[in-house]
């Protein structure tokens, strides 16, 4: 059991949603750089495109740009014709597009709780289920396609943030992970999550006050408070999402892996 053959995902064709920053694009990259063949998503197109761009000249690979507003089926139905006129088949689909939004609880608005809900949790749904034919066309009982779907810890523990609907719908992302996954175990179609804690992303960046900025945000402060004495870095996502999605993560199904630095046991 040689390493490349436990860990390896050479030709393997991958859609990565929400893949232009952050922790998408961290496991964007790293599917690159092992020999993988990555579409990229998100809604602006610029930002999609350049991303794209900037990863293929970085490790060398095919990475193709595919914007798209993922909260709504018209967006979710032009990934499907676009990838179909692509591909034979698709290998593996990380559901990592997602959104939030902060409020106080007595002011949170309507929208807040609709567009969190529709990006985090309709959008996972109805793109794994729109790209089913192309997972299953390539799958195998030794072989089977993939979908990883991005949680978070605040769908484990209660937010620190007064973001009132992101923690609830990254809970139910968690659980539509093991409903999918019950349904496609015996459609060779593996489904797991990854609940990741504190990563160096614009989302966080927003959160601990540094607006947006992750360059400019002091990571290092915010690391000091975790457990493990620093924030993620795209190794840790990376290496994960390649155990899932390789032969070494064939035999796991269903479940949520905190990828966390000990947040949530500690």
């Amino acid at each position: 059991m040689k390493l490349q053959d436990l860990f390896g995902i050479e030709g393997k064709v991958a859609l990565v949603t929400g893949g232009s920053r952050g922790i998408g694009e961290m496991i964007a990259a790293g599917f690159l750089a092992n020999g993988a063949k990555v579409y990229i998503s998100s809604r602006k197109a610029d930002v999609c495109i350049a991303t794209a761009e900037r990863l293929a000249k970085a490790y060398g690979g095919e990475c193709i740009a595919l914007p798209a507003n993922l909260a709504e089926l018209e967006g979710i139905d032009a990934i499907k014709q676009e990838l179909e006129g692509r591909e034979q088949q698709l290998d593996i689909l990380v559901n990592n597009a997602g959104v939030s939004w902060g409020a106080p609880l007595d002011e949170f608005p309507e929208n807040g709780w609709d567009k969190v809900m529709d990006t985090n949790v309709k959008g996972v749904f109805f793109l794994t289920q729109r790209l089913l034919p192309l997972l299953e066309k390539g799958a195998t009982a030794e072989d089977p396609a993939r979908v990883i779907n991005i949680g978070s810890v605040d769908g484990i523990q209660t937010p620190a943030f007064d973001t009132m609907s992101y923690g609830p719908s990254k809970a139910a992302v968690h659980h539509l992970t093991r409903v999918l996954a019950s349904h496609l175990v015996k459609r060779n179609v593996i489904v797991n999550a990854i609940a990741p804690g504190p990563f160096p992303t614009w989302m966080l960046s927003t959160g601990v006050g540094g607006g947006g900025d992750v360059e400019g945000t002091d990571w290092d402060a915010v690391g000091r408070v975790n457990p493990r004495g620093r924030v993620g870095t795209a190794e840790d996502i990376a290496g994960l999402a390649i155990f899932l999605s390789s032969r070494a993560g064939a035999y796991t199904v269903g479940e949520v892996i905190t990828c966390d630095g000990g947040s949530v046991v500690s």
